[in-house]
């Protein structure tokens, strides 16, 4: 069963997927956040926190240097116990953040290691995680389609590569069609976090496609009646 997590942090949103969808948990990450026009960064992390009670949430550091990191993450962690600090697996000059991720992990911590995009970035996650505190890692899937790369295939290599770690969930990031959820499903990843409008039309009553035709070509009948287009 893969869960599905709302990825936003607009309040509304998230009480409506919550209440209308039953979502699992939230994500949510500085760039959303600034997105979404949010000035507190820490103050709106507690309102969703607060809306999501048990469900977990992931929230994101925003620091750059190595110690500067576990710092934001050692006082995220107390915000709540069903949080998970999202922690990039490398930061902006390139450096693996394997250690910190290591640190974390062994203070009991939980995490949610985020922009995973290969092999090699798994390889060192797996060498730097224990068997028992809860892990999620996150895997750019619509990035990595985006570059023209199949994901199923990195996230059915990980599901399997952490196949002995009881502790550890693979999720399905950054998605960019109701679709992804389906590939995500047929690949046993075990989490995808969409946007509200993703869940939303993912939950709807599905149409017959021979209807969905029609009904596409009637839009297009109405919208050009409409425009008073000429030939």
């Amino acid at each position: 069963m893969t869960k599905i997590y709302c990825d936003t942090a607009d309040i509304k949103l998230i009480k409506k997927c919550i209440k209308t969808y039953n979502v699992d948990g939230v994500t949510t990450n500085p760039s959303i956040m600034r997105a979404t026009g949010i000035k507190d960064y820490k103050s709106q992390c507690f309102k969703i926190l607060n809306i999501a009670k048990k469900k977990p949430v992931s929230v994101e550091v925003f620091a750059d240097k190595p110690q500067e990191i576990y710092k934001q993450a050692k006082k995220i962690k107390d915000w709540n116990k069903n949080l998970y600090v999202k922690i990039p697996i490398v930061n902006t000059k390139g450096i693996i953040l394997n250690n910190i991720i290591k640190k974390l992990n062994e203070e009991k911590i939980k995490v949610n290691i985020t922009a995973v995009f290969t092999f090699p970035q798994l390889k060192k996650i797996r060498l730097s995680i224990n068997k028992k505190t809860s892990v999620i890692i996150s895997i750019f899937s619509g990035r990595i389609a985006d570059n023209g790369i199949d994901p199923e295939i990195i996230i059915k290599k990980s599901v399997q590569m952490f196949k002995k770690f009881k502790n550890v969930k693979i999720l399905w990031a950054s998605t960019r069609e109701v679709f992804n959820y389906y590939q995500a499903k047929r690949c046993g990843c075990h989490i995808i976090t969409m946007g509200p409008k993703f869940i939303e039309k993912l939950k709807t009553k599905k149409i017959k496609l021979n209807d969905y035709s029609i009904n596409t070509v009637k839009q297009f009948y109405s919208d050009g009646k409409k425009s008073r287009f000429k030939i």
